[in-house]
């Protein structure tokens, strides 16, 4: 009944954190990956320098430097693997390509291997982003229409849909924060919006209310054996019953992400801090503000009567 008891302190924290990552989207915005505004993407490998068996990939700062002297646009540089360098830019013609690679050998001091080098034109990325928004859409009205079926009998003191618009107002709360983190990884570490972005936000959108459906079912079961006790009662007999599974279960998942964080290829560190985020805010919103919603919402109902 604690959570219960404190729910506007639970649901007030809820509401600055989302306002604050709100405010920093605005303030500091998203860097657009190749993936949606069209692009090309390089991928080389240095060689090890004989015969002093040094690694041959030169500083970033270096390259950096090396490329706003050229004009080939805006050109993000980042390492991968102890010897590489993943390079995003502008799309390129054949000319700009071969200025490119000689840029990263930086004339051929710094022997390199081009692992991969991929071109998306504008078209395709409008065409990523407008299923990306199509696919989160679905899936938030998916999630309304199968809570509203599966606790269409329990009905009382809640509407069945309302259970299905609570757990999608938490789902918002459990995407729009670690995309507000992910605007400051944006802004200071050069982090960009790509397919994986959007792969996060919809794990995200499928682990949270897993976690919230669980805690439902159990007020679910807990309302059909009703034995005079209020609402509130029931939802805070709920949570104490079923919380501690919920923060174990994502534990685990979380200390799975934090492995690919730390351990994991270069390209999905982003990924996995994302989702580990997801699942933080995730559990918390499961906990501590879809429930007490519910809860509001019913003493909402009773003032109205």
């Amino acid at each position: 009944m604690f959570i219960i008891k404190h729910k506007k302190i639970f649901i007030s924290i809820s509401i600055v954190l989302v306002l604050l990552s709100v405010a920093s989207l605005f303030i500091f915005g998203l860097r657009v990956g190749i993936d949606f505004n069209g692009g090309a993407l390089t991928e080389v490998v240095y060689k090890v320098s004989l015969p002093t068996g040094q690694a041959g990939r030169p500083a970033q700062s270096d390259l950096d430097t090396a490329f706003k002297a050229l004009d080939l646009g805006s050109v993000l540089i980042q390492p991968t693997g102890e010897l590489g360098y993943i390079v995003k830019s502008l799309d390129l013609n054949e000319a700009q390509h071969i200025l490119l690679l000689k840029t990263l050998s930086q004339d051929g001091e710094s022997p390199l291997e081009e692992k991969n080098f991929n071109s998306i034109g504008p078209s395709v990325g409008r065409e990523l982003t407008r299923k990306a928004i199509i696919a989160i859409v679905l899936v938030s009205l998916g999630i309304i229409f199968f809570i509203a079926f599966a606790f269409r009998k329990v009905s009382k003191p809640v509407s069945s849909w309302k259970y299905g618009l609570m757990a999608v107002v938490s789902l918002l709360h459990d995407v729009i924060i670690p995309i507000g983190l992910f605007t400051l990884l944006s802004y200071f570490y050069g982090a960009e919006i790509d397919t994986l972005f959007v792969v996060a936000a919809l794990t995200i959108l499928g682990l949270s209310v897993s976690d919230t459906i669980v805690i439902f079912d159990r007020i679910r079961e807990n309302l059909k054996d009703k034995t005079g006790i209020s609402f509130s009662e029931i939802v805070g007999k709920s949570l104490d019953q079923s919380y501690m599974r919920s923060i174990f279960t994502s534990l685990t998942v979380i200390i799975v992400l934090l492995s690919l964080f730390f351990f994991g290829p270069e390209s999905k560190k982003y990924f996995a801090l994302m989702l580990t985020a997801g699942m933080f805010f995730g559990t918390y919103s499961s906990i501590f503000l879809a429930s007490p919603l519910l809860v509001l919402v019913e003493e909402w109902q009773e003032r109205k009567k």
